[in-house]
């Protein structure tokens, strides 16, 4: 299963195309609308306004053999302590090598922002930030795709 933390993603028509061809399930999570599927292989999950309700909803559901797309590293932390392979949308893979330093320097930069040192500008998403994501992603679904039992076995 592929979940998406879905409200803010710029890579939803990518996810799609390769899990599309791998045949795996997405599920979208977000807090507000999300455009409907008719493929029966695509889920929407719509859920409160709650603080970090789709973070938690999606580290609740996700574990082995799954594949998380989210850029909110706290999420990523939880995923991957329950197993999940984890990318953002520009294909940084957040895994027990580097979890640890993904978390300490969001904190760092926040800490930053909190006192005026940094004004926490995001880079713009690029066509390279694209490309580097479908890379990654095929790479993680096929992995996760080999180790993942069909059912019935």
């Amino acid at each position: 299963m592929i979940y998406v933390d879905a409200d803010a993603c710029p890579v939803k028509p990518e996810i799609l195309k390769v899990a599309e061809r791998l045949d795996i399930e997405v599920t979208f999570v977000a807090n507000s609308g999300l455009r409907p599927s008719r493929d029966p292989m695509v889920h929407n999950v719509i859920v409160s306004n709650g603080f970090d309700a789709a973070d938690d909803w999606i580290a609740d559901h996700c574990g082995p053999g799954d594949v998380v797309i989210t850029a909110d590293v706290p999420l990523a932390v939880r995923c991957v302590a329950t197993g999940a392979q984890v990318t953002g949308p520009t294909g940084r893979i957040f895994d027990d090598t580097n979890i640890g330093m993904a978390s300490a320097m969001r904190d760092l930069g926040a800490h930053l922002r909190q006192t005026g040192e940094s004004k926490g500008y995001n880079a713009a998403f690029s066509p390279k930030d694209r490309s580097r994501f479908l890379e990654t992603f095929d790479r993680l679904c096929r992995r996760a795709k080999a180790v993942t039992p069909k059912s019935g076995e």
